[in-house]
């Protein structure tokens, strides 16, 4: 029976990677039932014990789109001082006037779905799962041996390109990775990209004229990022280039950066529901005045440190931004970006580059779509250095080669998400309150990363997945003090 055992192992395998827990879970149930010892018994033995772990997680993500759903039905979004997109929406008979509860403007779930359906969920410029690249904007280019904070000029900028483009065997993702002077426009800089790297890029088209607008339209190897709420509140400066980039043509990607405690939730599942619903809202009025435009999904939760400062040295921040993508691999199917592989320190030495190294194989290990900012960005996305980018795809190339010899049959590693019954509550109450800083759900998940934390590392001392890789991070997990 070994052969017939074998592949059916392989099929379960194969269920797992296409998130059917469920049916993946009785294979496995049956093949430890029939095989008593051997290779495949023990394989087998080993993915069952975390079927019942994933098959929860999938749960919650399910929930998380429901309730995304939910707050732009029953809660709403605070749109009623932007006359434009109130008469969208009332154009397509999409408010929901009868809902006397919901605090803001309600959005009907009819209408959300029928937009939602309208998006592609796949493009011929795809790059495929766990890509990484530049991005970010950071505001500053880091420069060695100068200190003073400027923006990159024209020369700098086609130096960073070029030097992107020659290792486009580990960047595959092109987003724009740094701002820079009145050296160079915005739309030169998109020339800039186009003529060096084949691949998928972002760029940002506010500063684009009507007429430069054109030049994205119909790539499929482009998407143009652009942003409209935060916080459940249209950015009055976004409306009209939001607006303007979804009926372009070009591809979208919808960006929204809600940190966790400062504009958005405490708790992981209350965090992602609002992003997620933020993000939804943007589809919304995409489809309203574009069906069918491409949208992809960029939720990108952000997390703080002590002072309360966005941290991308965090251990939590490749933990919620991986969460985000399993939202959207496992239950939308939308096209997704997130945010990784970067560090908050400023300074190019071994810890920045190793902490960039640690969020990448930690984002990889557990399966995403497209990162942003995983190379050469620091100091919290407030700098690009170009030695750093060079150092990352030294340490990716390694880190890349030591995943593909990994063993295929580890199938997927469960996150642990953490369940939050009172998510919704929260995120209501957050918004009668007018920021998350005085929610008394703030308070009561002060703690909730911290614990989800200690929930992964827990289970990594038990079961390491990747035993070869980074023997630094697994003396870290040893410890305690790292997440796999």
């Amino acid at each position: 029976m070994g052969d017939n055992a074998l592949n059916t192992f392989e099929e379960a395998l194969n269920l797992e990677n296409e998130y059917d827990f469920k049916a993946a879970k009785k294979v496995y149930e049956d093949l430890t039932a029939n095989e008593k010892q051997g290779n495949v018994f023990e394989k087998a033995t080993s993915r069952l014990a975390d079927m019942d772990d994933l098959i929860e997680e999938k749960n919650i993500y399910e929930r998380v789109h429901h309730n995304a759903i939910k707050v732009l039905s029953n809660i709403g979004m605070n749109i009623s001082e932007s006359q434009e997109l109130m008469d969208i929406l009332m154009e397509a008979d999409a408010i929901d006037f009868e809902n006397e509860t919901a605090l803001f403007i309600p959005v009907k779930e009819s209408y959300i779905n029928e937009c939602l359906e309208k998006c592609p969920r796949t493009w011929p410029g795809d790059p495929g799962l766990n890509t990484f690249g530049t991005g970010a904007t950071p505001p500053f280019l880091k420069r060695l041996f100068d200190d003073e904070l400027r923006q990159a000029n024209r020369k700098e900028f086609e130096k960073i390109v070029n030097c992107v483009s020659e290792n486009q065997d580990v960047v595959k993702i092109f987003s724009l990775p740094v701002e820079t002077d009145k050296s160079i426009t915005a739309f030169e800089r998109a020339q800039f990209m186009e003529n060096a790297f084949p691949g998928l890029k972002m760029t940002a088209t506010k500063g684009f004229s009507d007429e430069e607008m054109k030049f994205l339209a119909g790539k499929d190897d482009w998407v143009d990022g652009t942003s409209l709420i935060t916080s459940l509140v249209p950015m009055s400066t976004m409306i009209k280039p939001f607006l303007r980039s979804a009926r372009s043509g070009a591809n979208l990607l919808l960006l929204d950066l809600t940190i966790a405690g400062s504009s958005g939730p405490g708790s992981p599942e209350a965090l992602l529901t609002q992003i997620h619903a933020q993000v939804l809202f943007m589809i919304v009025m995409s489809q309203s005045v574009n069906p069918g435009v491409f949208c992809m999904h960029g939720g990108i939760p952000g997390v703080t440190e002590a002072g309360g400062d966005l941290s991308y040295s965090s251990t939590h921040q490749p933990l919620i931004n991986a969460a985000m993508a399993r939202v959207n691999n496992w239950v939308t199917k939308l096209p997704s970006a997130q945010s990784g592989g970067s560090t908050s320190i400023s300074t190019l030495n071994n810890e920045s580059v190793f902490e960039s190294e640690l969020s990448r194989n930690t984002l990889r290990k557990y399966g995403v779509h497209i990162v942003r900012h995983a190379m050469g960005a620091m100091g919290s996305l407030n700098f690009f250095s170009l030695e750093k980018f060079e150092e990352d795809c030294q340490r990716e190339r390694k880190n890349l080669t030591l995943f593909k010899d990994a063993p295929s049959d580890k199938g997927v590693i469960p996150l642990y998400f953490p369940t939050d019954s009172d998510a919704m509550d929260g995120i209501r109450e957050i918004a009668e309150k007018g920021g998350p800083k005085n929610a008394e759900h703030t308070l009561r998940n002060v703690d909730a990363f911290i614990k989800w934390e200690e929930r992964v590392n827990s289970a990594a001392r038990e079961k390491l997945y990747f035993p070869d890789i980074n023997d630094t991070v697994i003396e870290k997990i040893t410890r305690g003090d790292m997440i796999p």
